[in-house]
């Protein structure tokens, strides 16, 4: 008898179905027992009233994987509408480990999030950390579906590479062969190189950021969904397309997984620096936004605009990497751009240099990445790109309030394991 998903027993009433999953919970009672299942999809409810297979039921700890077959019958006080009745339970494996670390049953967990850290693998079951996941996935499927009807393509490039992309400082070195290389901090110059090949062209991978921060915000390795493109007018254009991908990755994330989103409006409002500042009462020197300058900003957009997304443009040139195009009229500032998102930063991006003078004139120790200005030796059209910050994306969209509630797998100041 072929298995099937708990999302899937209300089409089977009153037939014989086998279910598989692990032992969510236990429910005892003096006359039944209830015995609910987890698959991936959700849980599944197991009346048990026969003397052995509740004595069964009763040495299963939590945790415990197992098959049920039974009779799906209609009750409206159940999952889905339906429940299992009539079982036959086995057991496919045992949870070692009792009593568990934490109850994964509960509506929420309770553990610090050292502990949930600790125990991933157990944590990661708690449905409010796998949808966290699921909003990921589907948040990054969207990435991708805007991106490939609008004739970009997808590239992979290379993780261990000879030079830091953004500056010599937080990199984390490493030993390759004998001789120095680093973990990739974007894939910035390698995007650029392929707009010369594809125009358009987007990539979803991790990038490494040796930065000792230790906040709810920032991660020693995060995934970020990067886009490229080529003959634009300027930032704009890239703006513009910013915005239709986040609108497609909210439309994704409601589709697949029912989590509420945010309205994207048709044209996210904007912000020049400098204005920025004053909206936010920071004094006009500030080279750069404060967590607190980018909260004032999101309650701004919200209030003035009904928006929870702004741009702030204009970034100092100096606060910008040397690939960054300045502002025609006043090259004090730059066609750079960030999203803020719920107050906080969640995508950067801008117009490049395009011209192999203008980097010759800028980049710094030009021997280093001559790779990377040869592809400018060769012709280079207009061009722009963007990065977003898929965890912070996933934990603003959810209400998380630490990017670690919704990564698998965090590396940050103080975690390489598990």
């Amino acid at each position: 008898m072929q298995r099937i998903l708990s999302t899937e027993l209300a089409a089977h009433v009153k037939q014989t179905v086998t279910v598989a999953g692990w032992v969510h919970r236990r429910r005892l009672l003096k006359s039944v027992a209830f015995l609910i299942v987890r698959d991936a999809a959700g849980l599944s409810q197991v009346v048990v009233t026969e003397p052995g297979v509740r004595a069964r039921v009763e040495a299963l700890p939590e945790e415990t994987v197992v098959e049920v077959t039974a009779t799906v019958t209609a009750n409206a006080a159940a999952p889905s509408g339906v429940e299992l009745t009539e079982p036959s339970v086995r057991a496919l494996s045992g949870a070692v480990a009792v009593p568990l670390p934490f109850e994964v049953h509960r509506p929420t967990l309770s553990a610090t999030m050292a502990t949930q850290l600790d125990h991933a693998a157990l944590a990661l079951r708690h449905p409010s950390r796998a949808t966290a996941l699921r909003v990921a996935a589907a948040a990054t499927a969207g990435f991708r579906a805007v991106l490939e009807r609008q004739r970009f393509i997808e590239i992979h490039t290379p993780k261990i590479v000879g030079t830091a992309t953004e500056s010599g400082a937080n990199v984390f070195e490493l030993d390759y062969f004998g001789r120095p290389a680093y973990l990739a901090q974007s894939p910035q110059f390698y995007k650029q190189l392929m707009v010369g090949v594809f125009e358009r062209v987007y990539e979803v991978g991790p990038v490494f950021r040796a930065e000792p921060h230790d906040t709810a915000r920032h991660l020693a390795q995060y995934t970020s969904l990067d886009a490229e493109m080529g003959f634009i007018a300027d930032h704009r254009d890239v703006m513009a397309t910013l915005r239709t991908v986040v609108a497609g990755m909210t439309e994704a994330v409601a589709e697949r997984t029912g989590v509420a989103v945010p309205r994207v409006p048709a044209e996210i409002p904007a912000v020049h620096f400098s204005e920025a500042l004053r909206i936010a009462g920071a004094p006009p020197e500030e080279p750069d936004l404060a967590p607190a300058h980018e909260r004032a900003l999101g309650e701004w957009a919200l209030r003035e605009h009904g928006s929870e997304f702004v741009f702030v443009t204009g970034y100092p040139m100096a606060k910008r990497p040397f690939y960054t195009h300045p502002q025609p009229s006043d090259p004090r500032w730059s066609n750079s751009f960030d999203l803020l998102f719920r107050g906080l930063e969640l995508v950067t991006g801008g117009q490049r240099l395009h011209r192999y003078e203008d980097y010759v004139a800028v980049a710094p120790e030009p021997e280093k990445i001559a790779g990377y200005l040869d592809a400018f030796r060769y012709g280079m059209p207009p061009h722009g790109g963007f990065a977003i910050g898929l965890e912070r994306f996933v934990a603003r969209l959810t209400g998380a309030a630490n990017v670690r509630e919704v990564t698998a797998f965090p590396r940050d100041l103080h975690r390489v394991t598990p």
